[in-house]
């Protein structure tokens, strides 16, 4: 069963999961476990083959979703419009049979509008009028939040305790939400009239910022094909609620050394002015590096990679893959990066080049 989870198309950089940087002996994984990998690895392959009949292209935005449900973490998905953001999303729900509930950002949207609020009732019965509550569109398992950024922080602030505690508290009362729980969230890039920039504790409450690109020329060949002929295909659900629960409590059980532990926080590390890690022509560039919580989402959203790919160790190349949608929104930019036409893909690049426990071969 081992040989089965070590199968993959990784460098054969830290194979022997049972060795960890200072020596230490790990605990060999158990048959069972085995078991479970394998078959999250083979629902996972089903899950990327239905999306893909159904979205061209986006395979890195499709892994980076899966590893975000895996996670347990909130996604923004950055990008232009037109590009499936919201089939994407909604594809997915569906294949893994959750509620789904689009919500459309709007400068007069209120924070009860989604959150849900009391309303005065009468009691046919005894004639006394009593308060019932009404859910709101956060009640489901899955929210697209579209154009998040174009409602005031008002009704954004809304969202960050059902993000951060998976519940929800409107009138004094505590209503829990559903589980599992997940805010994806979509904005434009390029317009800013008429937009409210998310506050910085809210973007860090998401574990990954997913950009969304344009199609190469041959899938927006198959996207026109598809879309002007009577193309149909047909998705079957792959999981339900309480087997993608099961997975997620695999994740944490992941094995990761101890340099890869190191490497993780050098490079977050590494994104803070005031630490002598980053290097001198970067300091002017940052203004603000990233938080602990940056370090957590990076190592779980390696270990949650690492499953994606058969394995139930999460290596260097797992971090690597990771580190830009983890970073990129963790990170405040300085007025010369952004003179110098200076993003924060670009900056996270070259730390990552110059932190040398990433280039770490075993």
């Amino acid at each position: 069963m081992m040989n089965r989870i070590e199968m993959t198309t990784e460098p054969a950089e830290e194979h022997d999961i049972r060795n960890n940087h200072h020596g230490q002996v790990q605990a060999p994984v158990s048959e069972d476990v085995a078991v479970t990998v394998d078959r999250l690895h083979e629902q996972m392959q089903e899950l990327k083959r239905q999306l893909a009949g159904v979205i061209v292209g986006q395979e890195d935005v499709s892994e980076q979703l899966l590893i975000s449900l895996l996670c347990r973490g909130h996604c923004i998905l950055q990008g232009m419009p037109g590009l499936a953001k919201t089939m994407l999303v909604s594809t997915l729900s569906s294949l893994i049979q959750m509620s789904f509930r689009r919500i459309q950002f709007t400068p007069d949207l209120m924070p009860g509008d989604i959150t849900g609020t009391e309303i005065l009732e009468e009691d046919h019965t005894t004639g006394k009028r009593i308060f019932r509550f009404v859910e709101g569109p956060l009640f489901a398992n899955v929210i697209l939040a579209d154009e998040i950024n174009r409602t005031p922080p008002k009704t954004q602030s809304a969202l960050l305790e059902a993000m951060q505690e998976r519940q929800l508290t409107v009138c004094g009362k505590t209503y829990e939400l559903p589980s599992p729980f997940f805010v994806l969230a979509t904005q434009n890039p390029v317009e800013t009239e008429g937009t409210y920039p998310l506050p910085e504790a809210q973007l860090d409450r998401f574990l990954l910022k997913i950009h969304v690109h344009y199609p190469d020329r041959a899938q927006e060949l198959e996207i026109a094909r598809r879309q002007t002929t009577d193309y149909f295909f047909k998705t079957e659900t792959v999981l339900d609620a309480e087997q993608l629960l099961e997975m997620q409590s695999l994740v944490r059980g992941v094995v990761v050394a101890d340099h890869v532990y190191e490497a993780a926080l050098d490079l977050v590390r590494s994104t803070r002015p005031e630490e002598d890690a980053m290097p001198a022509e970067l300091k002017t560039m940052v203004q603000w590096g990233a938080g602990p919580r940056a370090t957590i989402a990076l190592l779980m959203a390696a270990k949650a990679r690492a499953l994606l790919n058969r394995r139930f160790h999460a290596t260097i190349a797992d971090l690597k893959a990771v580190a830009l949608p983890v970073l990129r929104h963790r990170i405040i930019l300085s007025f010369n990066a952004e003179a110098a036409g200076v993003d924060a893909d670009r900056i996270l690049d070259q730390l990552i080049d110059a932190t040398a426990s990433l280039q770490v071969k075993i």
